[in-house]
């Protein structure tokens, strides 16, 4: 269904002015577009207006066990860190949700924080981070089980649970692959309902990640051949849900070849296992179209990304589809160097190129998937050309940069760089793509105030 993409290679030195364009476009937003924080006059404090912001939205990872360095449950726990707590939002780094204001932003599981909290905790700060009236603490929420499967509550438990064979990691060295073939254990065709991979608690700081492909028995040479990938797992990345319309198949007898990427963080991980569970729609559920999720590149075929010592670069790809499609998801992917990445439509009848995804701080510690809300993700008709471009940064301003003195090159090592995005597609037919758009275009007269989502933004 994927034409093969046109490429363009690799512009280094300083960052070109498109990159310029986009920077001030993402500091040029309305005010008017931001919902104003509360009245000057009105003392801000921990119990009754930090306290539910940390519960609604930070909590769930700064709790004991979890992936957050420090617990932020009470006040005695927030207090030491009031300032670099401040210095974080105001800096849109946490919650760990990179995604600018230009382009699509009505998204599913969106966390980032509105302005009007951003500025709830600027003012508790700035006056000195009181803890107020004990009386106005929010009750504490009892979270799930911190190694609970992302879709529990919503799916109950997986179908299917397939994991790795065990591998056991050194406390040093380099870079390492563990990919093991497994069974999946299902005997029939399914249509995935949703897909979640989990690192083991100790393991999952060492997980940079964990893919899998799909095998399958191939009737003519009596072995298993590579059908597709079936998930992409990296540090931050909670799972996949497939659309109703949209069916991704887990084919019978199948197998999963795991592509584990390990990297040493000081301590071994003994027997270490990775999990990827599936949720099933029911027997006999019928979807339109086929959805799949694949790595769009941002180099032409044989291009290489070089980025030199305190330098940068650019890289940008080109694919086209011979139906029209909906794209579900978008996911930027690179290592320390990935400072950025745009997704754009360009539609060649009318020339037109139009913004659809901005990530402009970037960061390798959290691979987030942008899942867009159904109504808004972007549909592209047959022809149309997605853009990617990505933006690199080797210099000490980056603040993930390891090392601006090296020559950096694309491969696989923690070291090196990478240039793509894991993006999910659904392919559509023509009747599809109109009724779609018939269906929003209603939707959209009826629409007369102003959503709770534009609110946030």
């Amino acid at each position: 269904m994927i034409r093969n993409h046109i490429g363009v290679g690799v512009w280094s030195g300083s960052v070109t002015a498109a990159a310029a364009v986009l920077l001030v476009a993402i500091s040029a937003q309305p005010a008017s577009a931001q919902t104003a924080p509360a009245a000057a006059g009105t003392a801000v404090t921990f119990a009754k207006d930090v306290a539910p912001v940390l519960q609604k939205n930070c909590q769930g990872c700064h709790r004991p066990g979890d992936v957050a360095p420090m617990s932020l449950r009470t006040y005695e726990e927030v207090r030491p860190w009031a300032r670099s707590i401040k210095a974080k939002v105001v800096a849109r780094e946490m919650p760990p949700y990179r995604y600018d204001k230009i382009g699509i932003q009505h998204l599913k599981d969106d966390l980032r924080l509105s302005e009007r909290d951003v500025q709830t905790i600027v003012r508790w700060v700035d006056s000195g981070a009181p803890l107020g009236n004990l009386a106005d603490l929010p009750a504490p929420i009892q979270f799930p089980d911190t190694n609970k499967w992302t879709y529990a509550e919503q799916f109950g438990p997986p179908d299917v649970i397939v994991p790795t064979k065990p591998y056991t990691l050194p406390a040093q060295g380099q870079d390492r692959w563990w990919r093991p073939i497994v069974p999946v254990g299902v005997l029939e065709d399914r249509c995935i309902k949703a897909m979640a991979v989990k690192p083991s608690l100790k393991g999952r700081p060492a997980a940079h990640h964990a893919n899998s492909d799909l095998m399958v028995p191939d009737e003519k040479s009596g072995s298993y051949i590579t059908l597709e990938r079936v998930s992409e797992y990296a540090s931050g990345k909670t799972g996949e849900i497939v659309p109703p319309d949209g069916c991704r198949t887990l084919p019978a007898n199948a197998m999963i070849r795991w592509d584990v990427h390990y990297w040493p963080y000081g301590e071994e991980v003994k027997d270490d296992v990775v999990e990827l569970a599936f949720w099933f729609y029911p027997k006999g559920h019928q979807a339109k179209y086929k959805q799949d999720l694949k790595l769009y590149t941002l180099l032409m075929k044989g291009g290489e990304l070089e980025i030199a010592p305190h330098g940068t670069a650019m890289t940008q790809g080109f694919h086209t589809f011979k139906t029209p499609v909906r794209i579900d998801s978008f996911q930027p992917h690179g290592h320390a160097r990935l400072s950025g990445m745009t997704a754009e439509i360009l539609y060649p009848d009318t020339g037109k190129l139009e913004m659809v995804s901005s990530v402009s701080n970037w960061t390798n510690a959290w691979h987030t998937s942008h899942v867009y809300d159904d109504d808004s993700a972007p549909l592209l008709p047959a022809g149309a050309v997605l853009v990617l471009t990505g933006y690199y940064d080797n210099t000490a301003k980056n603040k993930g940069n390891p090392d601006p003195d090296q020559w950096v090159g694309g491969g696989s090592r923690t070291s090196d760089e990478m240039s793509h995005a894991w993006i999910t597609v659904t392919h559509l037919d023509d009747a599809g793509y109109k009724q779609i758009l018939v269906g929003r275009e209603a939707k959209a007269s009826k629409t007369t105030t102003t959503t709770p989502q534009d609110q946030k933004q």
